[in-house]
């Protein structure tokens, strides 16, 4: 009888046991496996990375994986609005003076506990960063002061009022004092000095291919699903797209337009999408006589140069159809628009409207500024950045032709771009740009270039208006939210009339998964690994 009840308790385990593995595999089926289990998530990403230093180049790309394993003072959600990140709460004690109250008990990835003294840290080292193409100095030269009041509390001093710190400051992902102290690109590349407080841990950097993380279990916030991270760099777009349709990635960003419909009508995906932060326009110069790749029609230099003429670039900002451009060369995924950022974006001005399209007035504008039969230009953009970066400068150029202006196509690969760029050496450029504030992105794009206030870094044009930056300084400087956002939509206003360059649209931003997992659209369009979701 004894034998008998102990064979009929181990029947009972053994049943209960298999009952358990049948639930476990029945939520492993529906996607609610506990992260333990060590579910994993590979995303086919739409560009390079060029480094893993967050603090080098303010690109989008770099940003994103930093955000992964690195971590900032404030948070953007979703929809771009400001919310806590490692700073709990911060508030302007008096004018000139921002003070940040630092989450407790949070961990760097080799243990060491974050304080005030990272933060102070890593404004320094984004100050002291030399040779960027493109860095992060001009969104904090406003600070001119640290003082750490407690491990938990940090001020921070600035010359004048300066309202648009705490948006700033999310750009700024803090780096370990102990890990990052003398490192440059190679310890971060490396994996030496990548110890972040983010969600993920690195594991391993491959340049040109992945960049492979792991979940950290001892993350402040919510714990993302993912036990391993793979982001594979596919810039080629047929690549991306074939890479998910063959199951090779579980998501991809930036779908190409012309797979958009494919992948909608495909029941084994799912597509996630919002209007994008990103901009894309042209810079012309307006600060040489003789600007490079701009001639007249025999190739021989002009006596002056025609993009200094407001006529010259009211002509071409009226030959260009940016319907067209959003309807036949994005496919839908483009808005038209007269401003530097889309419409859920602080200091959008909807009184702003687009170019029309009018070549016959472009003729008529670039007869009146002494150009009747046109001249020649080179359109510079990149083929590997944006959402059919080159085929819009292609287009664009077609539609210049169309009203005397004889165009090439000059469109080469980001790494080669940015450096060019950054030298001077295009005078008709594409770019895209997001930002969380009109008159941020005012500062880096058209204020006069000012190294010393950190304005005009992506000011690749040299434009220079008195007015425009006095009415960005005013709007920056405004801790009032009202009064920032009025005087921000008036220097958009400015610069629109002013032409200071050439808006085109907004970009849609895109993702596409398999259909058992979810992710919320950004408007500032991070692929954040810690966001997708198993349904």
């Amino acid at each position: 009888m004894h034998s008998f009840m102990q064979l009929h308790h181990l029947f009972s385990i053994t049943r209960c046991a298999l009952r358990a593995v049948r639930a476990c595999l029945m939520l492993a089926m529906l996607g609610l496996l506990n992260p333990a289990w060590g579910a994993s998530l590979t995303i086919g990403t739409s560009a390079n990375v060029t480094t893993l230093d967050p603090h080098y180049l303010a690109a989008q790309p770099n940003i994103n994986i930093g955000w992964h394993v690195f971590d900032a003072l404030t948070h953007m959600d979703d929809k771009l609005h400001l919310v806590p990140g490692l700073a709990t709460s911060w508030q302007a004690i008096d004018p000139t003076t921002w003070e940040f109250k630092l989450r407790r008990g949070v961990k760097f990835h080799d243990g060491s506990e974050f304080t005030a003294d990272d933060v102070a840290f890593s404004i320094d080292r984004v100050l002291g960063i030399t040779g960027s193409p493109g860095g992060f100095a001009s969104y904090i030269r406003a600070i001119i002061g640290k003082v750490i009041v407690d491990p938990y509390t940090i001020r921070l001093k600035t010359a004048t009022p300066y309202g648009a710190l705490p948006q700033e400051l999310n750009l700024i992902q803090i780096v370990s004092k102990k890990a990052a102290a003398g490192a440059n690109n190679a310890a971060f590349d490396s994996g030496r000095a990548m110890s972040g407080t983010g969600p993920f841990r690195f594991v391993r950097y491959t340049p040109g291919d992945r960049v492979e993380l792991a979940r950290n279990d001892a993350y402040w916030g919510a714990k993302p699903v993912w036990d391993k991270v793979t982001f594979r760099f596919l810039p080629s777009d047929p690549v991306r797209t074939a890479a998910l349709l063959a199951g090779d990635v579980d998501a991809i960003e930036n779908i190409p337009s012309a797979d958009v419909t494919r992948l909608r009508n495909d029941t084994r995906f799912r597509i996630a999408e919002t209007v994008s932060w990103r901009t894309i326009f042209f810079h012309l110069d307006q600060h040489r006589t003789q600007p490079p790749l701009v001639t007249d029609k025999s190739g021989k230099p002009l006596a002056s140069n025609p993009f200094m003429d407001i006529r010259v670039r009211r002509a071409i900002s009226k030959a260009i159809n940016r319907q067209a451009l959003a309807d036949k060369v994005m496919q839908g995924l483009a808005i038209p628009t007269a401003n530097l950022v889309s419409a859920p974006v602080y200091g959008h001005n909807t009184a702003l409207k687009p170019e029309a399209y009018d070549p016959e007035g472009a003729k008529k504008l670039l007869t009146e500024a002494g150009y009747p039969n046109g001249f020649a230009l080179t359109v510079a953009a990149p083929s590997d950045r944006y959402i059919n970066d080159e085929q819009v400068a292609q287009t664009v150029a077609q539609m210049l032709a169309r009203v005397g202006i004889s165009t090439k196509v000059e469109a080469v690969p980001l790494s080669v771009y940015f450096p060019k760029m950054r030298n001077l050496d295009y005078s008709f450029a594409l770019l895209g740009w997001g930002s969380y504030a009109s008159d941020l992105a005012l500062r880096s794009l058209v204020a006069t270039t000012n190294a010393n206030k950190g304005h005009g870094a992506w000011n690749w044009a040299r434009y220079s208006n008195p007015k425009l930056d006095l009415l960005i300084e005013r709007s920056l400087a405004s801790v009032d939210e009202n009064t920032r956002e009025g005087l921000a939509r008036e220097a958009s206003a400015l610069a629109y009339s002013d032409l200071a360059l050439i808006p085109l649209y907004h970009q849609v931003a895109t993702w596409a998964m398999k259909k058992n997992i979810t992710y919320a659209p950004r408007t500032d369009e991070f692929t954040f690994a810690h966001h997708f979701r198993l349904q």
